[in-house]
């Protein structure tokens, strides 16, 4: 133990004298208290003009962040159908250039056949800008990319038989027998 703590024990008793007189503190504390007739003017913080600003704005911006949100997610829908547009487009559109260069360079074919057949496929072209424009529109977007891909299966399908009937007619040929 050093010296301080046995001061303290050795004084214990002299600490004891003074013993608060609660009702000296008590007068003390409610003098410094305020009286009902010096009341602080409360100042409300929603009738200040600040405030009211301020909730004005709050409130626009979240009215236009409903709309914003409104629109983004229709316009989600068309850019969700715009990406798998281009993604036939991108998978169909090679096929079909594919296909059509080897009836192009078909050698079997006249340039009258030929010409009437790359006739009928810008039709089908033709019906896939109109269907491309209906998508635009928004018209059941289902339906219309399942038109488009009808559309670009025709396109293969035809292509396909064409050069199919004129594989057969070569194998006819090579036999010395003609079918029609």
């Amino acid at each position: 133990m050093d010296n301080f703590e046995k001061n303290i024990k050795e004084n214990k008793a002299l600490f004891d004298v003074y013993k608060a007189d609660k009702s000296k503190l008590w007068a003390n504390i409610e003098s410094r208290l305020e009286s009902p007739e010096q009341k602080v003017r409360a100042i409300r913080l929603w009738n200040t003009p600040v405030f009211k600003i301020a909730a004005t704005i709050i409130i626009a911006l979240g009215l236009f962040s409903l709309i914003n949100i409104g629109l983004n997610s229709s316009s989600e829908q068309n850019s969700f159908a715009s990406q798998e547009l281009s993604d036939i487009d991108m998978h169909y559109k090679g096929l079909v250039a594919y296909h059509v260069k080897l009836v192009e360079n078909n050698t079997q074919l006249s340039s009258e056949e030929k010409k009437a057949f790359l006739l009928f496929m810008d039709e089908l072209d033709d019906e896939y800008e109109v269907l491309k424009q209906e998508l635009q529109k928004d018209l059941d977007s289902e339906r219309v990319l399942e038109a488009i891909v009808i559309n670009y299966k025709k396109r293969i399908e035809l292509i396909e038989n064409l050069l199919k009937q004129i594989n057969s007619s070569k194998k006819m040929e090579s036999d010395d027998v003609y079918m029609l």
